[in-house]
């Protein structure tokens, strides 16, 4: 019996080997295109953080600009590949998953990766320009703000990160109550320590000023709410049948 359950152990190890395999390689494919497109992408991506603000960007290193443009690289490399990866994950978890589990799981990802989609575009199209704009309204007579572009390009890469994950919210506030891991009236009377767990969460995914931990928290709590809001909807229609 335990040399077929070892046997059975390697190959899943096996299995799930070759595929981070696949997913290793399809990344190394597509790298070659987003390297070529990279250029185009940071630009753009300059243009949506500068907003309608008169700012220039600047770099200080021969190879800091060529840097920032391998790390765009591989975050679109990663966006490209992600259906195709997520397809091979899935393939591999499918065989041990009943049905009801699927479906779950199934809406599951697809609800957290529309979730981190609309996080990360928050972040990129509202709250990246207010950063921009919030460090020029310091600049005067004598103050001439300078941005680099390593420091502005890793800290949208960063928020957008954060903000795709605190956007995560809702889903585990509905996943909890539906669960029943916590009752909806338990996680109504924590809100204060929830507020607080959101501020520090807030603090750790984000550069340490107060304004950026707020843009991330205050948001992050209105979804809070709104999951709060669909689990007591939830609850109400699981009462009535």
């Amino acid at each position: 019996m335990n040399d077929a359950n070892d046997e059975s152990l390697i190959s899943h190890l096996e299995a799930l080997r070759e595929t981070l395999l696949r997913c290793l390689i399809s990344l190394c494919v597509v790298m070659p295109f987003t390297l070529y497109f990279s250029p185009r992408c940071l630009n753009w991506l300059i243009k949506i953080i500068a907003g309608s603000g008169q700012v220039a960007f600047n770099f200080f290193s021969p190879m800091e600009v060529f840097i920032i443009q391998i790390k765009t690289a591989i975050v679109l490399a990663v966006i490209v590949c992600f259906p195709y990866m997520a397809k091979e994950i899935w393939d591999f978890i499918l065989p041990a998953l009943y049905e009801n589990e699927k479906r779950f799981i199934r809406t599951v990802v697809l609800s957290s990766t529309s979730l981190f989609i609309l996080g990360a575009a928050f972040c990129l199209f509202v709250i990246m320009p207010m950063v921009v704009r919030f460090g020029l309204s310091f600049s005067s007579g004598n103050i001439n703000p300078m941005f680099g572009i390593s420091n502005m390009i890793n800290l949208t890469f960063i928020m957008a990160l954060a903000f795709g994950l605190m956007f995560q919210a809702p889903l585990i506030t509905v996943s909890l109550v539906r669960a029943g891991v916590i009752s909806y009236e338990s996680l109504s009377n924590m809100r204060p320590y929830i507020v607080v767990i959101i501020l520090i969460l807030a603090g750790i995914f984000t550069p340490p000023d107060i304004v950026s931990q707020l843009m991330l928290g205050i948001p992050t709590y209105l979804l809070f709410e709104a999951g709060l809001f669909i689990a007591r909807l939830n609850n109400k229609k699981v009462k009535n049948e």
